[in-house]
């Protein structure tokens, strides 16, 4: 367990039940939010190669110094 967890659970566990439901459902959707990040990151990464056909191509490098 990291050192900082110890300390986070303890001030959550010192909270009143309705405020530890608010945490459980900020934590839920924080941890949606870094899914989705992956998601996207892994689907841009997955694509590259592709799209490197249409971006690296010698009728668009005067885009490239733009």
């Amino acid at each position: 367990m990291l050192p900082n967890t110890r300390v986070l659970i303890e001030k959550i566990e010192a909270l009143p039940a309705e405020r530890i439901a608010e945490i459980e459902d900020f934590v839920g959707f924080i941890r949606l939010r870094e899914q989705e990040r992956s998601l996207t990151r892994s689907a841009t990464a997955a694509s590259a190669p592709a799209f490197a056909a249409i971006w690296n191509n010698p009728d668009d490098d005067a885009y490239d110094a733009l």
